[in-house]
C-alpha cells in the first residue's frame, strides 16, 4: 500500500483567538454545533461540514486574527442573508473577474467564483465561496453526497430547473425524471458533462 491509498481526512483546524468566551459566543451564534472536547479545548463544526474549528487559551501560538479559513457554500446569497440576520458584518458579494475581484455574483453563477468574508471578533478571516459544480477530480469517483439538506434541496433546484430546460428541447414530458435527476446531480457534484 502507497502514501496514496491511505485514506487522510482533515478533521480539525485550530484558531487564534485572544479571548475564548467571546469567540465561543461568536461561533455559536453562527449556528455551528458545540462539540465535546476535554477541558481547555473549544470544538465547533459547521452545520454539514466534516472538518472542525477548535481555539483555546494555549493551543496555538500564532497571533489572534491571523488565520484565514474558506467555507463553501451551495447558495452565496442565501448564506450571506442567514449571517447577517444572525449579527454577523458580511463584506458584500464580489465575483472573480479578469481585473480582479468585482461587485456581485459571477453573471454565469459559476462555481468558485462568487465569495463575501466576514472576520471573527479576533480578526480571523472567512472567506464564503459559492460552489455547486466541482472540478473534475476533486470528488471521489465512488463518492457522491450531500452534507446537509440544504445542500441537497439546493442541488435539486438546479438539477429541476435544467431538467426543465431538457424537456423544452425535447418537446415532451421526460417520464423518467429521477434518473435524469440523479444523473445530473451525481454529474454535477463531480465536474463531469453534465446531461442535455
Amino acid at each position: 500500500m502507497g502514501i496514496a491509498d491511505v485514506d487522510m481526512k482533515l478533521e480539525v483546524v485550530i484558531i487564534p483567538v485572544a479571548d475564548v468566551d467571546r469567540a465561543k459566543e461568536f461561533y455559536g451564534r453562527l449556528g455551528w454545533r458545540l462539540d465535546k472536547t476535554p477541558p481547555g479545548i473549544v470544538q465547533f463544526t459547521p452545520h454539514g461540514s466534516p472538518c472542525s474549528v477548535q481555539f483555546g487559551a494555549d493551543l496555538i501560538s500564532a497571533a489572534p486574527g491571523s488565520a484565514k479559513e474558506y467555507l463553501v457554500v451551495s447558495d452565496l446569497e442565501a448564506a450571506r442573508n442567514a449571517l447577517v440576520a444572525a449579527g454577523v458584518e458580511v463584506s458584500e458579494i464580489y465575483h472573480i473577474g479578469p481585473e480582479g475581484p468585482v461587485s456581485g455574483m459571477d453573471p454565469e453563477r459559476r462555481s468558485y467564483f462568487s465569495r463575501a468574508t466576514f472576520d471573527d471578533p479576533d480578526g480571523n478571516t472567512w472567506l464564503l465561496q459559492e460552489i455547486t459544480t466541482r472540478l473534475p477530480g476533486r470528488v471521489e469517483a465512488a463518492e457522491t453526497s450531500f452534507a446537509s439538506v440544504s445542500d441537497l434541496a439546493s442541488a435539486l433546484r438546479r438539477a429541476a430547473a435544467a431538467h426543465g430546460e431538457h424537456e423544452k428541447r425535447t418537446g415532451k414530458a421526460d417520464e423518467n425524471w429521477p434518473d435524469w435527476y440523479a444523473q445530473y446531480m451525481v454529474s454535477e457534484q463531480k465536474g463531469e458533462k453534465l446531461p442535455t
